[in-house]
């Protein structure tokens, strides 16, 4: 059976010239780095060139740019450097509507003595931009804002915000994870700070991430050891996964407009197909103001594991939110702070294009999605009693 993967938003295949780049650093050129002799000197060249290829995909300087081992610990060296470097400051600011690794962390920080204000989103989850505003003070310590939603796929005005928060002299963070590969993203025309970036999103491997920091932001190190990093990042340097970084960088830049658009337009033909013949389904999130490759989309009264399950017979893969926050039984946070009603927020389902996927997998899809909804809710008392009503 063919496997149909559509939740490239959780992970992306390795791209094979990225993993062709990789190759010769784990048996060849096995050097460290930081070591003086040549055989060592040779790979620490190679990462500089994966910097200055990661640093390119955001227009950034090479120098600006560190290596971490993934999304999530760029999101945590940001935050816990900031208020570390502003201890004074005891007010921190995100939203809603943030990838776990950023609301798990601004609560856990809430309860050592920080006060938090998470900005609220409207309907289609589209951030209130006024209380941000308005609960910007002297006395917060950083705003954290994604540039793009893991589960709906909805887009932020980074640019916009970043400048307010600027003009406060706060410093602001982008989790910028899905943002990468699918949304031009140029730190030069943008007042942000600190931006995290994943491999593992833009066909990389995973355990490989960066964070950009932008020139004279103030700074400690998350995990404090040796030098690398310019001494921003101790531990020996994951060689082979920044190598293949650097390339799914430059892969990434290269085409970015064409998987925009092919993205989109498979997208939209699932969309559209799905809504017309599936009665009570409907989108989750702003369709003007989103990722090119992302559809959040709810089947009223069915339980969106069960709707996995049956696809998953097919060879589909999908996902009906965070991969993160899989196994969890509670509807997705990210819905539940737009409103979306309980009887479509548990049947929702995350479908993630990439270049990889075809029209013939599309109309795979659409040609068995709606007998699986039908199925369950055939056997669901909650569909009985709305039919009956």
């Amino acid at each position: 059976m063919k496997t149909i993967y559509v939740d490239n938003n959780a992970t992306t295949r390795v791209d094979a010239e990225v993993l062709e780049e990789m190759l010769p650093y784990f048996r060849e050129n096995y050097g460290n780095p930081s070591s003086m002799h040549t055989f060592g000197g040779n790979v620490a060249a190679k990462i500089s060139r994966a910097r200055e290829r990661v640093a390119a995909l955001i227009n950034a300087e090479p120098e600006e740019i560190v290596f971490t081992s993934c999304g999530t610990e760029s999101d945590s060296t940001s935050i816990w450097a900031t208020i570390e470097a502003f201890p004074e400051k005891k007010h921190i600011i995100t939203s809603r509507v943030e990838h776990p690794a950023i609301k798990n962390l601004f609560e856990h920080l809430s309860k050592k003595g920080y006060q938090v204000s998470f900005v609220p989103v409207d309907k289609k989850g589209n951030l209130n931009l006024d209380y941000l505003y308005e609960h910007l003070t002297k006395e917060t310590a950083i705003v954290s804002i994604m540039w793009a939603n893991n589960e709906t796929g909805v887009t932020y005005p980074v640019d916009e915000i970043a400048a307010a928060v600027r003009e406060k002299g706060v410093v602001f963070h982008t989790d910028a994870v899905q943002a990468m590969g699918k949304l031009e993203v140029d730190v030069k025309n943008t007042a942000v700070d600190l931006l995290s970036l994943s491999g593992h999103k833009i066909h990389a491997p995973k355990g490989v991430g960066a964070l950009y920091l932008k020139k004279g932001t103030k700074f400690s190190p998350f995990l404090i050891g040796g030098h690398q990093e310019h001494g921003r990042r101790g531990g020996t340097e994951n060689v082979a996964a920044i190598v293949g970084l650097g390339k799914a960088a430059e892969l990434a830049k290269k085409r970015l407009e064409a998987s925009a658009l092919k993205t989109a337009a498979l997208r939209d033909k699932l969309e559209k197909n799905l809504l017309e013949r599936i009665p009570n389904s409907m989108i989750n999130g702003d369709t003007e103001h989103r990722l090119p490759n992302t559809t959040n989309i709810s089947y009223e009264y069915v339980e969106g594991e069960a709707i996995l399950l049956m696809m998953n017979e097919f060879g589909i893969c999908a996902s009906s939110g965070s991969a993160c926050t899989s196994g969890s039984l509670e509807p997705s946070h990210v819905l539940r702070a737009m409103g979306v009603p309980f009887t479509a927020a548990h049947g929702s389902i995350r479908y993630s294009l990439s270049d990889d996927n075809t029209e013939e997998e599309i109309d795979f899809i659409i040609e068995h999605t709606p007998p699986i909804i039908k199925r369950l809710r055939d056997l669901s008392p909650f569909w009985s009693q709305r039919k009956a009503s």
